[in-house]
């Protein structure tokens, strides 16, 4: 790995871009959004080359201006997801989304997100409030 992709210990890709970005590795499910940037560089180490990482990316359709929503996340550690760009389903690593930054809508999430909160210490019927947020 050359020099000019080596990290720093600082960095973190969960962190808001001053520009609005965040990387798409830190999406949840129903995020939306155009994707700005597609780099080889995702902060996390990889099996592969920068540049080779960029290019699959670029083939599998991430490419800027592209729209982009997240369908699914992966049940522990919410890893793979599965994301959606233009009219692709596609499935790929957090590690390696973190290579794609991404303008997310704000405020904006899948339509019907259920919320459960578990009132008390018993988790019984009728100590469960439910909270639907519909368009």
């Amino acid at each position: 790995m050359s020099e000019a992709y080596a990290l720093s210990s600082e960095f973190n890709p969960a962190e808001s871009d001053p520009g609005g970005l965040r990387p798409l590795a830190s999406a949840r499910r129903g995020d939306r959004g155009v994707i700005a940037r597609v780099t080889g560089v995702s902060g996390a180490a990889e099996a592969i080359a920068a540049e080779e990482l960029e290019r699959r990316l670029l083939e599998m359709g991430f490419v800027e201006g592209a729209t982009i929503e997240v369908l699914h996340e992966g049940l522990f550690g919410r890893d793979p997801i599965a994301v959606r760009v233009d009219d692709t389903r596609v499935a790929l690593r957090r590690r390696e989304a973190g290579a794609v930054s991404v303008k997310f809508e704000e405020g904006r999430r899948e339509a019907g997100a259920v919320s459960v909160k578990f009132e008390g210490r018993r988790r019984e019927a009728g100590a469960v409030s439910v909270k639907f947020e519909g368009r």
